[in-house]
């Protein structure tokens, strides 16, 4: 291109933070670039949880909308935000190398992960799934805002912990915190990965950002969005899914949840690599056929 390439990004810290590293690699490339950043209606509105808000991509719709109006060139999202469908006219281009893909909890203090009954806050629907089902004794509260208002407000709160997705502490170096890694706790689809997407039509984009797609990482999180959207989840359905490369197969596991955590099914399975188009589909419909479609069905005709 003659000119530089428009990077839309929202402009929370850790949303700057993908962007500029987007435009490391771009220059590595030799590509020129520009940030665009554009504040999106999850950032605008931090008292409704997400859950309620009734749009799916509510942390990506305002780009999508900027990319189809030629605004921007091309938007890097946080993959596990992005709906399972994009918007015609717009087409995943790469997908970086995946960073850490669990969740931690970051207590307020050493004592407070010892109490008998806590309160933990996350804004997510499955953490409290999956936490309610581990501590039932717990209570849940909401929690909205960029990483650094969360961590500020679990401080100033009467709140105990608060739940957090690896990648974003270690991304924006969050140090100094009491943290405890969650490896019971299935992570969002395509948590931890990075996606890049630009309109269909420019083919000459596609072509220049091919490098940085990272084959392990799309075929994974094909995968667990497959998995995700053919459960009908998104950010309204507490879902779980991991695919992760095992020599030449993957491993999977994937899980749906009751909101109070009484219930839930899950099924772990490994299959070659070289299989990976249509798993994450089939995977989900023998989940809904050994239980998953009544737990679904409870949960929508609870919300």
């Amino acid at each position: 291109m003659n000119r530089p390439l428009l990077i839309g990004t929202r402009d929370s810290p850790l949303a700057l933070w993908q962007a500029n590293t987007l435009g490391e690699k771009l220059n590595d490339l030799g590509i020129d670039f520009k940030l665009v950043p554009v504040k999106s209606q999850g950032d605008l509105d931090l008292t409704q949880p997400l859950y309620s808000m009734g749009i799916t991509g509510i942390f990506t719709k305002t780009l999508d909308i900027a990319l189809l109006n030629k605004t921007i060139d091309i938007a890097i999202h946080s993959m596990k935000d992005v709906p399972t469908l994009l918007p015609e006219g717009i087409v995943q281009t790469a997908v970086l190398e995946r960073g850490p893909v669990g969740d931690i909890v970051v207590w307020k203090n050493k004592e407070a992960k010892h109490k008998t009954k806590r309160v933990i806050a996350t804004g997510s629907l499955r953490r409290k799934a999956q936490w309610l089902g581990l501590h039932p004794n717990d209570l849940i509260v909401d929690l909205r805002g960029n990483i650094q208002t969360r961590i500020e407000k679990l401080h100033n709160a009467a709140w105990d912990g608060a739940i957090f997705a690896e990648a974003a502490l270690e991304r924006l170096a969050i140090e100094n915190e009491e943290i405890e890694r969650l490896t019971n706790l299935l992570p969002a689809p395509a948590q931890g990965a990075l996606m890049i997407v630009s309109r269909t039509e420019d083919t000459e984009i596609h072509r220049l950002l091919a490098p940085l797609n990272n084959r392990e990482a799309a075929f994974c999180t094909q995968i667990e969005r497959d998995f995700l959207r053919t459960l009908e989840g998104g950010c309204t359905a507490p879902i779980g899914a991991l695919a992760k490369f095992n020599g030449t197969d993957i491993d999977f596991s994937g899980g749906l949840y009751a909101l109070n955590g009484k219930k839930k099914t899950e099924l772990s399975t490994r299959f070659s690599a070289k299989d990976y188009q249509e798993k994450g589909t089939e995977i989900a419909k023998q989940l809904l056929a050994q239980g998953g479609a009544a737990l679904m069905n409870e949960f929508k005709s609870n919300t």
